[in-house]
């Protein structure tokens, strides 16, 4: 029998293999960062967050904010195996009256809020869990950042209202694999030092290795034992994990792969498969 680590890890295979054949499919969008966030997405659809399928409106449930929504297709394929929507719908990615578009909306079963305008999720989140506190529910939120978008301004004044705000109920996530759509970060407007930044606006810091499952957990566990301040994971991942002609590869920001592509993806995924 699978321990619970192998059942995730084999998830989040079968999420990537679900990534490359949508966008195959759609002929269009993001499979470098959804790649990159699939094992985030991953332990907290199936194993962090409290969310039920059958309940999409279930009052008590945690709430996810996928800030970067250009990587909806890992979101998507997480919703669908969790049992949000049948499966065959992914195949409707980006098509005209789907509702799975390039960018998430609230159409689409399991998503809380429209994104994809980079920069603003943090303050959704922020917002969302300050609301469960004045509701008094025991909720947590949840927030995926991609590091490219953590060079906008309005994150850090959401970063800094959390804290003076003491939202310990929040979680962002910076998925940090080092690329945006012009190329590297540290070539296009650099980050660091990106632990001190955070620190200094007054929350928890927890740096973890974001495809290592184990580690990725242990962190969500840690998060919520923090009180009065906020907490980021910056969890350090591959741009394009998992498919060996995308990783680190800027071109795979934003560019679906061809029929080959698609055939090799598939073949390298199929043989990672636990």
């Amino acid at each position: 029998m699978k321990n619970k680590i192998d059942v995730l890890v084999s998830t989040a295979n079968e999420i990537r293999k679900l990534i490359i054949k949508m966008l195959a499919e759609a002929k269009s969008g993001h499979p470098g960062g959804s790649l990159s966030s699939t094992e985030i997405i991953t332990c907290l659809y199936f194993e962090v967050m409290k969310n039920d399928p059958k309940n999409v409106d279930w009052e008590n449930r945690d709430k996810f904010h996928l800030s970067k929504g250009h990587c909806c297709p890992a979101l998507y394929a997480a919703l669908s195996l969790k049992g949000y929507f049948p499966q065959e719908e992914l195949m409707n990615l980006r098509k005209l009256g789907s509702f799975l578009q390039g960018h998430p909306d609230r159409k689409t079963p399991g998503v809380e809020v429209g994104s994809g305008s980079l920069g603003q999720g943090l303050s959704i989140a922020l917002g969302m869990s300050l609301a469960a506190k004045l509701d008094n529910k025991n909720q947590r939120v949840y927030c995926l950042m991609g590091d490219g978008e953590v060079q906008e301004g309005n994150v850090w004044e959401a970063a800094m209202a959390a804290a003076q705000f003491k939202a310990d109920n929040l979680c962002g996530i910076l998925d940090n694999n080092g690329f945006q759509i012009d190329g590297r970060i540290e070539e296009v407007m650099g980050l660091e030092p990106l632990v001190d930044k955070w620190k200094a606006f007054g929350w928890n810091v927890i740096e973890c290795d974001g495809h290592n499952i184990k580690q990725l957990l242990h962190s969500f566990e840690e998060a919520k034992k923090i009180k009065f301040k906020p907490s980021i994971i910056i969890a350090k991942t591959v741009k394009g994990k998992g498919v060996s002609f995308m990783e680190h590869v800027v071109d795979f920001h934003g560019r679906a792969p061809s029929e080959d592509e698609r055939a090799i993806a598939l073949n390298e995924l199929e043989k990672n498969k636990i």
